[in-house]
């Protein structure tokens, strides 16, 4: 039995929770949840351009946590764009740094 994952922090709560591709309705759609830290983690790394040591000192958590979640939100968000499914953002373990 896996353990509970630790509480990630996160710096914003995301204003937009759903992506889908234009044009199919939601109920011909397969859905991918991304998480709250992994979309966090997306952002440090790929938008700010953070390393992964800088990104994983700012959700207080350890550089290699750090690179599993980077590496499951970008494999998630993949395919979801290649496979052509909506993409919901919501769920995880984490905490409002504020």
């Amino acid at each position: 039995m896996p353990r509970n994952k630790n509480c990630r922090w996160i710096s914003e709560n995301p204003q937009i929770r759903y992506f889908k591709p234009q044009g199919i309705p939601m109920a011909g759609l397969k859905e991918v949840i991304l998480e709250l830290d992994e979309l966090e983690a997306v952002r440090w790394a790929d938008l700010e351009g953070l390393y992964h040591d800088q990104a994983a000192e700012k959700m207080k958590i350890s550089r290699q946590t750090f690179g599993r979640i980077i590496t499951s939100a970008r494999g998630k968000i993949a395919k979801a764009l290649i496979g052509g499914m909506a993409l919901r953002i919501e769920g995880g373990n984490v905490q409002l740094n504020i």
